[in-house]
This record gives C-alpha cells, sequence and structure tokens, in this order.
C-alpha cells in the first residue's frame, strides 16, 4: 500500500478558466475563503511528503499555504501541460507516488484521499474517484505511471488513463468541480439552503 508520507500532492491551479468569465475563478469567495485554498485546507493534515501546486497567474499564494510552486508559462497547452509538469517536478523531487487534485473541487475531503490510499497496492497503482458513473480527480498514480503521464497532451489530463484503473466512489456532491459562475452559485445556495 503506498503511504501519504512517499507521495506528492499535486494541487493543478493553472486553468485558464475561460467558461468562468472575467474573474479569477480561484479567488472567488466561498464560504469566508477563496474557492481555490478549500482542498488546501482540507488535505492539510495528510501528512504527504511534499506539495507542489501549478500555478499560472493566480493572486493565490500557494507557497504561504505550504507548497512548492510550479509555474506553468502556456496553459493554453491545456491540463496534461500542467499535470506533466506536477508529476516531473514531484518525481525530481524523488515522489513514489502523487496525489492529483484539483484547486477548483472545494468540497473534497480528507477522508476521501484517505480511501483512495487504502485501495493503493504499490508502484503501479491507479486510483481514482468516482461518483459511481464517470472517474475524476483526485487520483492516485504510482511511480510506474509517472512517465505516462508526463507525456500526456490536450485539455484532457489524466481521463484516458484513469478510465483503466480502480475508482472509489463517494458522494457526487464530494466531486463538485466549478467551471462556471453558475456552478459556484449552486453550491453558495446548496449551502444557504
Amino acid at each position: 500500500m503506498l503511504s501519504p508520507e512517499r507521495t506528492a500532492l499535486v494541487l493543478l491551479a493553472a486553468g485558464r478558466s475561460q467558461r468562468f468569465g472575467v474573474y479569477e475563478k480561484l479567488a472567488e469567495p466561498f464560504l469566508g475563503k477563496p474557492l481555490g485554498f478549500h482542498v488546501v485546507t482540507a488535505l492539510e493534515d495528510i501528512p504527504f511528503s511534499m506539495r507542489f501546486a501549478v500555478v499560472s497567474g493566480t493572486v493565490l499564494d500557494f507557497a504561504a499555504r505550504g507548497y512548492r510552486v510550479v509555474r506553468n508559462p502556456d496553459p493554453s497547452l491545456g491540463q496534461a501541460r500542467s499535470l506533466a509538469q506536477g508529476v516531473a517536478a514531484a518525481r525530481d523531487a524523488g515522489a513514489q507516488a502523487v496525489l492529483v487534485a484539483l484547486a477548483d473541487m472545494p468540497r473534497v475531503t480528507a477522508a476521501h484521499v484517505l480511501r483512495l490510499f487504502d485501495a493503493s497496492e504499490g508502484a503501479d497503482t491507479l486510483v481514482a474517484s468516482s461518483d459511481g458513473v464517470k472517474p475524476c480527480p483526485p487520483a492516485l498514480f504510482g511511480a510506474d505511471w509517472f512517465a505516462a503521464l508526463m507525456e500526456l497532451k490536450g485539455d484532457q489530463g489524466g481521463r484516458e488513463l484513469i478510465q483503466g484503473g480502480h475508482h472509489v466512489v463517494t458522494s457526487p456532491a464530494e466531486l463538485v468541480d466549478i467551471d462556471t459562475q453558475a456552478d459556484l452559485e449552486a453550491l453558495r445556495e446548496l449551502r444557504a439552503g
């Protein structure tokens, strides 16, 4: 089984957020803090060996939250570019696995991430989250997957890879991904109701 102590957390926070509009999505307030810091807070007590935030032009200070910042100079190349940069940084720092999370998924919990570790086996681990229908991040990859992750292209990230992995089902509400202002407003209304 993989352990957090030998795993790097790779937080993808470099998206262009074109569907969100003119505002910086990750800096938008949600429950008293920026949207992009919810997953940071949720996972802060998991003892990852290191934490990387792949960013592009955000005003959020991930370094102040204990992350090594990896800059993606061209987010137009898609999510796969950010993923490859984060995995390369983790590999170069000696990580034996990576837990990939998205900064725009504010309801992810530490309990769910620990269940991903419980389902892991070793260097060939590929465990993703699922709402019972489709797999998605957060996803845990053992070192055997690093080369494949660094070769991905486009905006699908590791989506094709995780289709064939093991899936840990959790509530769809926990896996909400904020893409548009309407998504964020719906989540605010849910919390207010």
